[in-house]
C-alpha cells in the first residue's frame, strides 16, 4: 500500500502546483458569469489625489499616477472555491450547517489523494465501485483527513461551453467518502454532481426527486465541503504522497468562498 503520510516532505523541498482557475470577465465556463471593471493608473489619479488633499501632478513618484483598482461583482461560487455546508441546507448532520467563516482550517490543508475517473462518459455516475476500484488500482486506502480530488479531466476544456460536460458523484459514493474520514472533497470540474441537464433528463423520465443534486443534497446528512472548478490535476505526477492547500477566503456568514487551491509537491 503506498504511503498516506507525506510528512516527510520538507519546506524548503516542495514546489507548489496551482490548482485554480482565475476569476475572469464574463467567463463562459461560469452559470453567472462575473463582471470585473479593471480601474487603471491614469483612470484613478484623481481619487488617490482627493485620499491626499493634493493634485495630481503632486503625486511624483509615480508621475501623476493613480493605484490600479478592479470592482467585481461576482458569485462566491465563481472561479476555483470552497463549498462550506450551509450551501447544501440550513442544517447538517443534524446541527445547524457551518457556513465558510466557521469551517475548520484544518479541514482546508492535508495530504492529497487523486482519484482519477477520466474513462467515466460525461453526465455518469461516478458510484462507490469506481471510487473503491481506483483506489485498489493505486494501492492505497483513504485516511482521516485526506483532501480527495476527483480527475475528470474537465479542466481541459475551462472557458469553453463544453467544460458543463462531466460525470459526477451521487448521494452514496458521496456519503461513502465521508464516511471514511474525508472533510474535503474536491473536483476538476463545474460542479461535484452530474450535469443539471442529465439530473433534470433523468427526474423527467422518472418523476424522482432523489436524482437531483445528490451529491450536494448528501451533505444535509454528513458534514462535508466541496472544492469546485479545480485545474491542473493531471500535472500532479503521483495520485498521493503530497499536500492540498484549499484555504477559503473568509467571507461572513457565506455559502462559499473563492481559494487559490495548491498542490505542495516534493521536488523531483
Amino acid at each position: 500500500m503506498r504511503s498516506a503520510d507525506p510528512a516527510g516532505i520538507r519546506l524548503g523541498a516542495v514546489r507548489l502546483l496551482d490548482l485554480s482557475v482565475a476569476l475572469e470577465h464574463d467567463a463562459p465556463g461560469e452559470m453567472t458569469p462575473p463582471k470585473i471593471e479593471y480601474l487603471t493608473h491614469a483612470e484613478s489619479a484623481r481619487t488617490v489625489a482627493q485620499a491626499f488633499g493634493c493634485r495630481p501632478d503632486d503625486l511624483l513618484y509615480s508621475n501623476g499616477q493613480g493605484w490600479a483598482v478592479e470592482n467585481l461583482t461576482a458569485s462566491s461560487h465563481t472561479g476555483t472555491h470552497v463549498d462550506a455546508p450551509y450551501h447544501y441546507g440550513a442544517i447538517s448532520d443534524g446541527k445547524p450547517a457551518r457556513r465558510i467563516d466557521e469551517v475548520p482550517l484544518e479541514w482546508c490543508f492535508g495530504p492529497g489523494v487523486v482519484i482519477d475517473v477520466r474513462h467515466k462518459p460525461a453526465g455518469s455516475l461516478i458510484t462507490v465501485e469506481d471510487l473503491r476500484g481506483m483506489l485498489q488500482r493505486i494501492e492505497y486506502e483513504l485516511q482521516p483527513g485526506d483532501i480527495v480530488l476527483i480527475h475528470t479531466g474537465a479542466a481541459k476544456r475551462w472557458g469553453t461551453r463544453q467544460y458543463l460536460e462531466q460525470p459526477g458523484l451521487g448521494r452514496e459514493s458521496t456519503l461513502w467518502l465521508v464516511e471514511q474520514g474525508i472533510h474535503v472533497i474536491g473536483i476538476d470540474a463545474w460542479t461535484l454532481d452530474r450535469p443539471f441537464a442529465d439530473m433534470a433528463a433523468d427526474f423527467a423520465r422518472t418523476g424522482d426527486g432523489r436524482v437531483l443534486w445528490p451529491a450536494h443534497f448528501a451533505g444535509l446528512t454528513r458534514e462535508y465541503c466541496q472544492i469546485e472548478k479545480l485545474a491542473n490535476l493531471d500535472l500532479i505526477p503521483e495520485p498521493t504522497g503530497f499536500y492540498v492547500s484549499c484555504l477559503p477566503v473568509k467571507i461572513k456568514g457565506a455559502s462559499a468562498g473563492w481559494c487559490r487551491a495548491v498542490a505542495l509537491l516534493p521536488r523531483e
